[in-house]
């Protein structure tokens, strides 16, 4: 299934001690594998969920668990793209942090599962391949800035606790791995935005991201008026030139604000007898 196990203790217990992991955490572990992690996590925290889709790999890592005298793991067999995680935590009675060594082919979309689930998952320390989290990370304008970059700098923060070399896995993989922990910002009680629209709008933006602002948005099938985006651009303090790896998150709300103002401000000026798709 893509994944490399990290077969290395002293790596797996640094990880947690950079994590800062605290007695009374209650840790949801994403791909636990042969329980590298799980384990030092099960003596560090209150309780781990372990999520572990294989069901031959959940035999093993219970087997695991009883040799070790672990008993605070709960060990889920599921999908983790197919669960609510923030479904978690009422169960659990407080807020989750989140730890996994994640697949590179669902590491994205572990990150926006996460982005989502965020008033009841303030933090995450994961595991990508230096790639990604190279883009993770990246500054707007920078050749690694894109899509989800722009998501994440809009609600957390990210920083690197370790960099872990391909020797350190079974089977190695062909390029270094780093550990992010990742610490979002809840989502505020009176946004001045639309959250949903502002995602539509960062992902119309980079699917197009050779093109500039003006085209990429006009071809971009969102429910705007074309002429109305030089004028939003402009409103927002956005060259109608730029593209969209130059916009820092900041811009894109001012620009989602002024798309829906502009879109509000339209309907309001029609007739009576115009239909809303009227040019």
């Amino acid at each position: 299934m893509g994944q490399n196990f990290l077969a290395d203790p002293a790596t797996a217990q640094a990880i947690i001690d950079r994590a800062g992991v605290q007695p009374d955490d209650i840790v949801v572990e994403i791909g636990p594998g042969l329980g590298a992690l799980t384990i030092p996590l099960a003596r560090a925290a209150r309780t781990v969920i372990a999520i572990e889709k294989d069901r031959r790999l959940a035999c093993i890592l219970r087997e695991e668990l009883t040799g070790a005298g672990v008993a605070n793991v709960e060990v889920m067999e599921a999908d983790v793209l197919a669960i609510a995680l923030d479904g978690l935590a009422p169960e659990a009675g407080r807020p989750l942090t989140v730890f996994g060594n994640l697949p590179y082919n669902i590491s994205s979309q572990i990150v926006i599962r996460l982005i989502a689930a965020r008033r009841r998952i303030p933090r995450a320390v994961l595991m990508f391949q230096k790639e990604l989290a190279a883009r993770l990370k990246a500054a707007p304008g920078s050749r690694d800035y894109g899509r989800i970059t722009a998501m994440l700098r809009y609600c957390a923060e990210a920083r690197r606790l370790a960099v872990v070399g391909p020797s350190r896995f079974f089977p190695p993989p062909k390029i270094d791995s780093e550990v992010l922990e990742i610490c979002f910002r809840p989502p505020p009680l009176e946004p001045a935005h639309d959250e949903d629209r502002l995602f539509q709008l960062i992902a119309a933006a980079f699917g197009q991201r050779r093109k500039t602002l003006k085209n990429a948005l006009a071809a971009s099938g969102l429910p705007f008026r074309p002429q109305a985006i030089v004028p939003a651009l402009m409103q927002a303090g956005i060259d109608p030139a730029r593209r969209a790896e130059t916009l820092s998150p900041e811009e894109f709300i001012a620009l989602e604000i002024s798309l829906h103002r502009m879109a509000s401000d339209s309907d309001a000026m029609q007739s009576p007898g115009c239909v809303r798709n009227c040019p």
